[in-house]
């Protein structure tokens, strides 16, 4: 998922996770049964309403345990000792669990939404035909800028954040594959190469705009661009989503020459027990009226094409956050590369990191 927690939402998931415990210590008839799903998710990451709701139409008891990165819920899959139903995954990690054997295959006999979802967010290079994922939400990277700095619609490439003007009004989001990315693109490169010499040509050009970067950091950026602390910002697209709604004077742009297209995935691990409870609830999932449903609480974007038809018109139409075609031809999405080439993404945006 790319949003890191607040501070305000870190303590909604720490209450909400003493609710969950409460539920569990409570011998619901569910629980009881053993008809319970254990979701592992990000926090925050799923309408409270929705989960009520699935309890109620179904009598499975889910019982949630939230991560913060792939690579902690990596971490934890592959130790075992763990009996999670279904995790969510982002589009380069399901291909890791892949590789490592650590997903179940989808049974497709079995679900009945597939009709639903946007054909343009299925078969993905990380996942051909779906065979072990469903698409849960998606996002891009892309550029934040306040109009009270910025003429509106002047702002559209990667480029022009090197342009003087910009000088020490720029805040970075602390990801190397995301920063380094933005150079690739703006090189004409592939966000997924491999090439030591691109990656170190696209070092030299994040040095070049070393005077323009007022402050690379991680949750704080929305605190920064919402008070009108910078003029602009690269972020991804939930994250801009949430300083948008504090903030009138912000817009959020994907440049169309190309950047990231991202994916949250529902997934099975391969120590999954409760198979019953697992369909049940990707199914439904999968309904138009309960994907939109959680939509509008999360505020990404939604995979299924039925869902986004019953999303208000303000939120179905935005361009910022549902892009066209065009653009979305030109979006890349991560592949996941071996450790000396993510070593080398890391020790190169490190170089750029500390010349800053």
């Amino acid at each position: 998922m790319k949003r890191l927690i607040s501070l305000v939402a870190l303590l909604l998931l720490v209450c909400g996770g003493l609710a969950y415990a409460s539920t569990q210590l409570q011998k619901s008839s569910g629980a009881a049964s053993g008809k319970v799903l254990n979701l592992y998710n990000w926090g925050d990451y799923l309408d409270p309403a929705l989960l009520k709701k699935f309890q109620t139409e179904t009598g499975y008891h889910v019982n949630v345990e939230t991560f913060d990165s792939n690579e902690a819920m990596y971490t934890k899959l592959k130790q075992g000792g763990t009996h999670y139903d279904l995790a969510v995954p982002s589009e380069y990690m399901v291909s890791k669990l892949k590789a490592a054997h650590l997903l179940q295959p989808l049974d497709h006999s079995r679900l009945t939404g597939m009709q639903n979802y946007d054909s343009r967010f299925l078969n993905q290079s990380f996942d051909r035909g779906n065979r072990y994922s469903l698409p849960y939400f998606w996002g891009t990277l892309g550029i934040v800028y306040n109009d009270r700095f910025v003429k509106p619609g002047t702002l559209t490439h990667w480029s022009q954040l090197w342009s003087p003007k910009y000088r020490d009004q720029l805040m970075l989001i602390d990801s190397a594959r995301d920063i380094l990315g933005m150079a690739l693109v703006e090189q004409g490169h592939s966000m997924n190469t491999t090439n030591p010499q691109t990656l170190l040509a696209a070092t030299k050009r994040l040095d070049q705009l070393s005077p323009n970067v007022k402050a690379v950091v991680a949750d704080e950026i929305k605190m920064y661009m919402s008070q009108d602390e910078a003029a602009v910002a690269v972020d991804w697209s939930g994250e801009a989503a949430e300083m948008l709604a504090q903030n009138k004077h912000l817009h959020y742009v994907v440049p169309s020459e190309g950047s990231n297209l991202w994916f949250d995935n529902l997934v099975i691990p391969k120590t999954a027990q409760h198979y019953q409870a697992i369909y049940a609830f990707l199914n439904f999932m999968s309904r138009p009226q309960n994907a939109a449903q959680n939509a509008e609480y999360i505020g990404y974007a939604t995979p299924n094409a039925k869902a986004k038809a019953l999303l208000p018109a303000r939120v179905r139409n935005d361009r910022q956050f549902y892009p066209d075609d065009k653009t979305l031809r030109h979006l890349q999405v991560y592949r996941n590369l071996a450790p000396r080439v993510v070593q080398t993404y890391n020790d190169r945006y490190l170089e750029f990191k500390m010349h800053h």
